[in-house]
């Protein structure tokens, strides 16, 4: 099962890799602006409920030292994971995950052009029923934006809540990469967890 979840951070942080490499190639020979649906969407704040606060009450911080980050996780869950740029924590029989993952970029990167391609890719996912929620969210004092998967159509596919945003760190420019993963069918049982998990997010910017 851990090999599972690696595989789902590698596929996740390979394609977006690939969409900046993509960006980076189209910034090249000109510079779009944001789109309306993109500049104009209010940005909120992370504000966990009381259930989803309750739901990691009593939990582990998790200190990610590597790249000046911490979580908040419930209390049964551990560490698969902790490498320079990968960081994973399971609930036991993996029945939910936090996979967070860092991607370098080069320092003239197009952060605001692509975190809005970001938001405005997630909103098409969305009209194609494959993403049932979409918003800027604000971490820790850091925009980015969130979105979640609709259900799949197999029980047993993994749906997932995940965050992106863009920040300076240790001289680099890096793209933020927090997902939070679980099957279908056990979404509801575990998605307080979930988004008390993301929303516990602390982070150097």
């Amino acid at each position: 099962m851990k090999n599972i979840l690696l595989l789902i951070a590698l596929a996740f942080s390979c394609s977006i890799c690939n969409f900046a490499g993509k960006l980076t190639s189209n910034t090249n020979s000109t510079q779009p602006g944001p789109s309306k649906s993109s500049s104009s969407a209010a940005v909120e704040k992370a504000e966990p409920t009381a259930a989803q606060q309750s739901a990691i009450a009593g939990g582990k911080e998790v200190k990610w030292d590597k790249q000046g980050m911490t979580f908040n996780v419930p209390p049964k869950w551990n560490e698969t994971t902790n490498e320079s740029k990968s960081l994973v924590w399971a609930a036991p029989g993996t029945a939910a995950s936090l996979i967070v993952s860092i991607s370098p970029m080069s320092e003239d990167f197009p952060t605001e052009t692509s975190i809005n391609a970001f938001f405005d890719g997630a909103k098409n996912r969305a009209k194609n029923g494959e993403v049932d929620e979409v918003k800027w969210i604000e971490i820790d004092g850091l925009k980015g934006v969130q979105f979640r998967e609709a259900n799949p159509e197999k029980p047993d596919g993994f749906r997932r809540l995940q965050w992106l945003a863009y920040r300076k760190y240790a001289g680099q420019v890096q793209l933020v990469n927090v997902m939070l993963a679980t099957t279908g069918k056990e979404f509801a049982r575990q998605q307080d967890a979930m988004y008390g998990v993301l929303y516990s997010t602390k982070l150097v910017h």
